[in-house]
């Protein structure tokens, strides 16, 4: 891993102009690493001390500048992931950190292209992550827990789930702006089958699970932002319990909503703390997953001395689908209706390169059974941001 990123820092220092020039560049280039070190403090299945890392490599271009495609850019991210597996401690249905990953190994991540279409319009083609732009909260984003990204009822769906960290599908997707301000429409379709170079098998391209449609519309007002969100599979799946002795397992489509929003709350200017809200439902069957609701607080910096600084407050609710429940008691164990999680964090730059950041989370009902110990899991995250 240190080889990778020393190359890396090599490559992107050398797409980069010097930084009077720097937003001149016609291409960009940021390198991202961070590791984490994972603990469980209380219950779980040990004391094990975990170690995981991700690499970014991200670049984006604009090809106005370099090819004369006017209204034109494009965008690369590559993903390398290794260690270990904390939620194999934690026992959560949801997972406990965001940067952990089934298999380990290099990704295609992104690569797509967009068009303006229009003073207001926009159109992407390619590899594109979901949540970079759909079920997302800017004031959730410092938080580790996974159902803080995105809503766990879609994040469960699909085969290999929806296209998401790590893995991203083939889509298109349109954005219209609406007004002045940043209210917006946004529509994709994406390949339901999340599989990309990296994956077994690669990009898949046929498609044969169908697609899954989404749409969102968001109301953009200064230190406000509220948005609602639909989404569907186009094709069946087989439900998440079916009766072992039916011979016909039942089939259902996925789909589902949900509603969020993000707010400054009275204080200082900058200082004062950011709040956020949402809730989404899905029905269908096909996952553990019935609905999901978070709220949270944000604030950023959090000490006058320390500009750097910032920290978070969450707290996230997962309530258990109805096949879930029959899987759980067709195996003599008791379900319960939800899982939740309380996280609190705080994050500090210590240099223009370097922030570390310490991380509890209680994670109540785990695995989704009644009675089940609470597991208390503790972070500490480094990240290194090269220039």
């Amino acid at each position: 891993m240190a080889s990778m990123l020393v190359a890396a820092s090599v490559l992107a220092s050398e797409l980069a102009l010097p930084p009077a020039a720097h937003a001149e560049a016609p291409v960009q280039a940021e390198v991202v690493y961070t590791a984490d070190l994972a603990q469980p403090i209380r219950g779980g299945a040990d004391r094990k001390l975990r170690y995981l890392d991700n690499l970014d490599l991200v670049a984006d271009a604009d090809l106005d500048a370099l090819v004369g495609w006017h209204g034109a850019r494009a965008h690369g991210y590559v993903l390398v992931n290794n260690g270990a597996h904390p939620n194999t401690a934690a026992g959560s249905l949801e997972g406990v950190n965001n940067i952990e990953v089934g298999k380990a190994g290099v990704r295609l991540f992104e690569a797509w292209a967009e068009q303006d279409i229009g003073s207001r319009g926009a159109l992407l083609v390619g590899l594109y992550d979901l949540n970079s732009e759909f079920y997302a909260l800017d004031s959730a984003g410092l938080l580790l827990g996974p159902p803080f990204g995105i809503g766990t009822e879609l994040a469960a769906t699909g085969r290999n789930g929806p296209s998401i960290f790590p893995s991203s599908a083939l889509a298109v997707r349109a954005n219209l702006r609406l007004g002045a301000g940043e209210s917006y429409v946004r529509v994709a379709a994406f390949n339901a089958h999340a599989a990309t170079l990296g994956d077994p098998g690669g990009v898949d391209v046929g498609f044969h699970d169908g697609l899954l449609l989404i749409g969102e519309a968001g109301l953009g007002r200064p230190h406000a932002r509220l948005s609602l969100g639909l989404w569907t599979y186009t094709r069946a799946r087989e439900a998440y319990y079916s009766d072992p002795a039916d011979p016909d397992p039942q089939r259902r489509h996925a789909r589902g909503a949900y509603v969020q929003g993000e707010f400054q709350l009275p204080g200082a200017g900058e200082s004062a703390f950011q709040a956020f809200v949402r809730a989404g439902f899905s029905r269908g069957g096909t996952t553990p997953f019935a609905w999901s609701a978070s709220a949270g607080l944000f604030r950023a910096p959090v000490l006058a001395a320390r500009p750097g600084s910032s920290a978070s407050l969450g707290v996230h609710y997962a309530g258990t689908s109805q096949s879930f429940r029959q899987e759980v008691r067709a195996l003599g164990q008791s379900p319960a209706s939800s899982e939740y999680t309380l996280e609190a964090t705080y994050s500090d730059r210590l240099a223009d390169w370097l922030t570390v950041q310490p991380d509890l989370q209680l994670v109540c009902q785990p695995g989704g059974l009644r009675g089940a110990p609470a597991a208390l899991i503790g972070t500490v995250r480094l990240t290194l941001t090269l220039p």
